[in-house]
């Protein structure tokens, strides 16, 4: 039987090259596929603990996100064999106007990790782009990123766009500038600071 811990140990460190073989193995071994996802989702959830407790920063967290990535290249063909698919839906993009998206990866990646099935974007996308997005994917989150101060009004396009559009979509908003006071005040559904606390936010929203 194939080690579950040895896939979660290769994901928090990083490794893609352990994270693909332990995915293999443990597929080759008949391990349920979803206990596959169920310990890479574990392992990026320690990730994105450690990073808001300060023991870890944004390269080590994408290196552990792109670990988790290269096990779900494998993982996700096997997930579709077996009728698994992901319980929701986000499409996330960083604002028209701006074109900075590392933070908007990571979060996407975080998003993933979390057992969200998500639809990256882009850079530079209008508030009519994520509306119709949202709808062609019935995604239950749309998040939005900013990393300027002068596309930050945009959002506000964006979180009027989709909630005028009935869709049942929940906005969320982060990236450097913003915070939870400008969330509120531009009636986002949610802020979250980092991409730890992007996947806790998305847990509590898609709970609610």
């Amino acid at each position: 039987m194939a080690d579950l811990a040895a896939l979660v140990h290769a994901i928090e460190t990083g490794n893609r090259s352990a994270a693909e073989a332990e995915t293999r193995a443990a597929l080759d071994a008949g391990v349920d596929p979803r206990d596959v996802l169920g310990a890479m989702t574990s392992a990026m959830d320690v990730v994105g603990r450690k990073f808001q407790d300060g023991e870890l920063f944004v390269p080590e967290m994408l290196i552990a996100a792109r670990a988790m990535k290269t096990g779900m290249a494998i993982l996700e063909p096997v997930l579709v064999d077996a009728g698994v698919r992901p319980e929701h839906r986000a499409v996330i993009g960083t604002v028209e106007g701006d074109l900075h998206d590392i933070g908007k990866n990571l979060v996407g990646m975080m998003w993933k990790g979390a057992g969200i099935e998500v639809i990256d974007l882009g850079v530079n996308v209008s508030a009519a782009s994520f509306v119709a997005a949202a709808r062609e994917h019935d995604a239950r989150l749309v998040g939005v990123s900013a990393l300027l101060t002068t596309t930050m009004p945009n959002m506000r396009g964006v979180v009027e766009a989709v909630h005028a559009a009935a869709l049942g979509s929940l906005v969320v908003v982060g990236g450097a500038p913003t915070t939870p006071e400008f969330a509120e005040q531009i009636g986002a559904d949610g802020h979250a600071q980092d991409a730890g606390a992007a996947v806790d936010l998305a847990r509590r929203l898609l709970a609610g």
